[in-house]
């Protein structure tokens, strides 16, 4: 029999990856649970939205009656929680959205799930996953060059956001302790590539430089983090909830360690082979610039932004076989052409009317 899924927040950035990998790689029947807030976009859908095994449904996490509705109607073989509040900034001006969704809704979550698992016959509770999609942000971060968080490492989150996702780990850990519900934790490192909201550094930086706008990059730049294509670690995802172990973490990361400057100048350099000259001219001077690094403008860094991540991704490559295929490189420069072959996709979002509907429909 084929297994049934429902991805949580399947509309936003990884979890569209998921459900596109799920439905052109597997064999998976797929429910797409996302609320559409801003960050859903069923433009990102729209080349599996016509398949016979993938449905969608707005549904609230926070609403008890309509998930366990949900659940009661498709029968999932696995539940993969993606939905979440993601943006740190966002969090640091408006945290309430952060416990209410991240808090609030993974405990709406867990109790809906843990009635539905509840009433299954014996063979299908054992067989079935709640697999919490979490971030390498809850560990805080690292204080020397070489060290990297394992699936041990102390949790210490810094900003409203991270604690908001650190307290819905312990949740979900706790239900399986409490209640024996099979769980699977994975935390993840910065991912980037097609679909990406364009709030987050890697699109943000494409779309102002083709614009001729400033670069903004916090502090000095000097904060690393470890790069993970999305891609990439949707098929990581996958294959923990297929294979992986129930009450088992596993980190997730890409191998690319790179400061925030050298992710934009990469970018930068990127854009100066690909598009050489801006759309229009530098919006600070009015003049044509030379390179997409003229662009770069330092701003005042954000409270309690963290240094360095790195993720120790050895466990799940050890156990599961998984690794990622692209390099940095190789990745950034698939997501800049992506950038520059779907502009209708980033234009519908910044306009707003990705919101109307789907990306060939009328709204």
């Amino acid at each position: 029999m084929v297994g049934k899924i429902i991805v949580t927040g399947g509309a936003g950035f990884i979890g569209s990856a998921v459900v596109r990998h799920l439905i052109n790689n597997m064999d998976f029947e797929v429910a797409n649970l996302d609320k559409l807030t801003y960050a859903g976009n069923l433009d990102s859908l729209a080349s599996v939205s016509d398949s016979p095994r993938y449905r969608f449904y707005q549904v609230d996490i926070c609403d008890a009656p309509a998930l366990d509705a949900v659940l009661a109607e498709f029968k999932p073989t696995a539940v993969m929680h993606l939905a979440a509040e993601s943006h740190v900034d966002r969090s640091i001006d408006g945290p309430a959205d952060f416990i209410q969704t991240n808090i609030v809704g993974t405990y709406t979550l867990l109790e809906s799930v843990r009635r539905y698992w509840n009433g299954l016959a014996e063979e299908s509770k054992a067989a079935f996953r709640f697999h919490h999609i979490s971030t390498d942000e809850v560990y805080g971060d690292l204080e020397g060059t070489e060290d990297l968080f394992t699936e041990t490492t102390s949790y210490a989150p810094s900003s409203p956001y991270s604690a908001s996702k650190a307290s819905s780990d312990h949740l979900v850990r706790a239900w399986q302790r409490t209640y024996g519900l099979p769980v699977l934790v994975t935390n993840c490192s910065n991912n980037y590539g097609p679909y990406h909201f364009p709030e987050k550094l890697i699109p943000h930086v494409i779309l102002n430089a083709l614009a001729g706008k400033p670069l903004p990059v916090y502090g000095d730049g000097s904060q690393i983090r470890d790069w993970l294509y999305v891609e990439d670690h949707a098929r990581a995802l996958c294959e923990v909830v297929s294979r992986g172990v129930v009450g088992e973490t596993y980190n997730i990361g890409g191998h690319n360690e790179k400061r925030n400057l050298q992710v934009v100048e990469t970018i930068c350099d990127l854009l100066d082979e690909l598009v050489p000259g801006a759309d229009d001219r530098d919006e600070r001077t009015g003049r044509p610039h030379r390179s997409y690094r003229e662009l770069i403008t330092f701003v005042k860094d954000r409270p309690g932004h963290d240094r360095r991540y790195a993720i120790d991704a050895s466990k799940i490559e050890r156990e599961l076989g998984w690794k990622p295929e692209e390099t940095f490189e190789t990745g950034l420069r698939k997501t800049v052409q992506w950038y520059l072959d779907n502009r209708n996709w980033w234009q519908r979002v910044l306009s707003g009317d990705y919101r109307l509907g789907r990306l060939g429909e009328q709204a």
